[in-house]
């Protein structure tokens, strides 16, 4: 953890001082007029392409009614298409280095934090003993069980214990028995007619089909009339 502070040597003690000194730029500053000559060129772009848009039309207008004009509108427009091709370069290596500028600068801030962190840490557990820690967590762990323990003995119940299994099957003797005993107060089970049910006529059934058939049919016309 004594490690954390060296990354930021460059930016304490006597080599900082040295550095404000010289007036050195913070990196705040130096992104902010990065993004200022972007700003800058962005507009310079612009212009430029407002001109060549003009020069192209200049050239168009004379065409060959005023061929020297026209010529000079188009090397006009070469001149500056060369300067946009400039202004595009540099701003590829503008925006590069305000990136990697941005990165550098992130970097720093998670490292000093993470200096932090580690310093505070460090201050936290200067009180704190490794052996200390597991006594106490074994003498946590034994009033646990001793207070397990004390809860089931309490919980214990009091007295004869029974057999859950037979009581229930006592339970269902008692109830086949009274079951038995009112069917024969009532005379027993009512007997089966042993004659043949008569059965439906014909013309019953069919007219049960028909009916059936209509209700199968006003059910289809419902349904397509929804």
């Amino acid at each position: 953890m004594s490690k954390f502070p060296n990354f930021f040597k460059g930016s304490s003690g006597s080599k900082s001082k040295h550095h404000r000194s010289r007036g050195g730029p913070s990196p705040q500053e130096a992104i902010h007029k990065l993004r200022e000559t972007e700003e800058m060129l962005t507009k310079k772009q612009d212009y430029l392409e407002k001109r060549i848009e003009q020069e192209i039309a200049i050239a168009k207008k004379h065409g060959t009614k005023n061929k020297r004009a026209a010529l000079q509108a188009l090397k006009r427009k070469k001149r500056l298409e060369q300067q946009l091709t400039q202004i595009d370069g540099t701003l590829s290596t503008i925006e590069f280095q305000r990136e990697a500028l941005e990165n550098s600068h992130t970097n720093t801030e998670v490292l000093k934090n993470m200096g932090y962190a580690a310093k505070a840490m460090k201050k936290v557990h200067e009180n704190m003993d490794v052996d200390k820690i597991d006594d106490l967590m074994a003498d946590i762990t034994e009033q646990q069980d001793v207070a397990q323990e004390i809860s089931e003995a309490i919980s214990r119940p009091f007295g004869e214990t029974f057999d859950e299994d037979e009581l229930l099957a006592e339970l269902e003797e008692l109830e086949q028995q009274e079951m038995e005993e009112n069917m024969k107060s009532m005379g027993g089970l009512p007997s089966v007619p042993s004659a043949k049910l008569p059965s439906s006529r014909p013309s019953q059934r069919a007219t049960t089909r028909r009916k059936a058939e209509e209700e199968n049919d006003m059910r289809m016309l419902e349904s397509w009339a929804i």
